[in-house]
């Protein structure tokens, strides 16, 4: 049989330059070429420039990148590792291209799932029309570990909740790109798309010239403003800002320092500020100073001893109180993690329906909710083909991933789906598209997904590009840096060159 239309009409993209030999894992969609090694029409201009570098050319690019990355402290810290907590982010210089095209859809489809969800905020805090409505189960909100009763009623200056998500989209064997998982509470690693960019740009100048690429270089001015927009009211016409960190022992310590820097604000530990008459102070050279906006990476529990965790010394006694009174704004608000609990994720779609009237314009994956007894008996039968994860695990952790799982695994997870299934949901094994990777002199396909940064102030505005993690481990599914993941650059192409 002769080949099809679609196969006649396409033209012959395939090369005998660094990508000839390169493939994608079967069964998986590449995000450069397809299975027979052809580029895709769209990323073609990209596939050209990696394509013409040779290999010592691009071994002596990756091994300055590292260096940079080294010299730079660009790092992240893994508690575990008896080996030492400083680890050099890894990073691969190939970058991971997404056409203008697609990134108009995933634009206008990241920006209506947050203005549902931070709707869906404010109505949980609020009256509660979503639960009395039925559209999501009202236990399941209460059961949450990110629903915090005690602060229903409060309304945040503006009504945002939602100041900053991570949204992790993955793009399927199809070709669809659907969303994973919601992060509205304190998404990391947008710092590393602004260095990966930054390293890039040095490394292959060539490369990044010819590719016509959206900059990412005005996020952190995109967060200043946003922050500043989103004072409480009579904050003046100049609000003081700071950065919120529980210290340089964090995981995500870098990122709290860059971005303060880069957006020129105070970074602040909670032994810095004080509450006084409801009211923020930062302690200065100059005297005490009113603060208006708190951009808080320090997790709710432990924002306030007197409101949450008393034995807290990460927080500010009264900073909730505060918050209360509307004389600060805390950015992302206390409470959002309920609205990204996994078991919640299954509803979304219908929330974006109740709240917009409108049909979601990204795809999530199917989603098994072990609560319910024929989903888990379902899920028990399957554990060998399903991926489990606990509703507040993160990190990759608290996961079971069923094709690769031994049968030791398989039972321990079955007895803690039957004790607690509230606590788990389970989904089908999402083949993840690939992208090259330079490893060991050549390019190897390696599994990765996107985390796009949305910022919300009062209108939404997302990243051009986003974090792009990879699965460096041969055969790994986990992206996540804390379990050998890495990352890359994300190019949307803008046509331009």
């Amino acid at each position: 049989m002769g080949p099809g239309r679609e196969e006649e009409d396409r033209p012959d993209n395939r090369t005998q330059g660094l990508l000839a030999a390169y493939r994608p894992l079967p069964g998986a969609r590449d995000e450069l070429v397809d299975a027979a090694g052809a580029a895709w029409p769209e990323v073609a201009g990209v596939h050209a420039a990696i394509d013409a570098l040779g290999p010592a050319q691009l071994s002596e690019r990756q091994r300055l990148a590292d260096a940079t990355f080294h010299t730079g402290g660009i790092t992240f810290s893994v508690y575990s590792d008896d080996r030492g907590v400083e680890k050099i982010f890894p990073f691969d210089l190939i970058p991971r291209p997404v056409s203008a095209s697609e990134w108009a859809m995933l634009d206008a489809g990241l920006r209506q799932r947050v203005h549902a969800l931070n709707l869906f905020l404010a109505d949980l805090y609020g009256p509660q029309r979503v639960l009395q409505d039925g559209v999501v189960p009202r236990h399941l909100v209460e059961g949450s570990a990110g629903w915090l009763p005690s602060l229903r009623g409060v309304v945040p200056p503006h009504g945002v909740y939602v100041h900053i998500a991570g949204i992790d989209l993955i793009r399927d064997a199809s070709g669809r790109f659907v969303v994973l998982e919601d992060n509205l509470r304190c998404p990391s690693g947008v710092s590393y798309v602004l260095e990966n960019r930054a390293v890039l740009k040095r490394a292959l100048p060539g490369v990044f010239e010819r590719g016509g690429v959206a900059s990412v270089e005005e996020y952190p001015i995109r967060l200043q403003q946003a922050l500043s927009n989103l004072a409480p009211h009579g904050a003046g016409s100049d609000p003081t800002a700071v950065v919120l960190t529980p210290g340089p022992f964090n995981s995500a310590y870098f990122e709290h320092s860059f971005l303060a820097r880069r957006m020129g604000l105070p970074l602040v530990q909670g032994s810095d500020l004080f509450v006084e008459d409801d009211r923020v102070h930062v302690k200065t050279t100059r005297g005490p100073q009113r603060v208006d906006v708190i951009y808080r990476r320090i997790d709710d529990l432990f924002l306030d001893p007197r409101a949450f965790r008393k034995d807290s010394m990460l927080g500010v006694p009264g900073l909730v109180g505060a918050w209360r009174k509307g004389n600060v704004t805390l950015a992302n608000a206390p409470g959002n993690g309920v609205a990204d609990d996994k078991a919640i994720y299954p509803y979304v779609p219908d929330v974006i329906r109740y709240f917009t009237g409108e049909d979601p314009i990204l795809g999530q994956v199917p989603t098994y909710v072990c609560e319910r007894p024929d989903e888990l008996s379902h899920v028990l039968a399957n554990l060998d083909s399903l991926v489990v994860k606990a509703c507040d695990g993160a990190g990759g952790y608290g996961m079971l991933f069923g094709p690769t799982s031994t049968r030791a695994e398989q039972e321990d997870f079955a007895r803690q789906l039957r004790a607690a299934p509230r606590g788990y949901i389970a989904q089908p094994c999402v083949e993840l598209s690939t992208c090259p990777v330079w490893l060991d002199g050549r390019l190897v396909p390696r599994r990765v997904d996107l985390r796009p940064y949305v910022v919300c102030g009062p209108d939404p505005w997302v990243l051009p590009g986003g974090l792009t993690r990879v699965a460096l481990k041969e055969g790994s599914y986990v992206v996540n840096s804390s379990q050998g993941g890495g990352s890359k650059d994300t190019w949307i192409l803008t046509g331009a060159s």
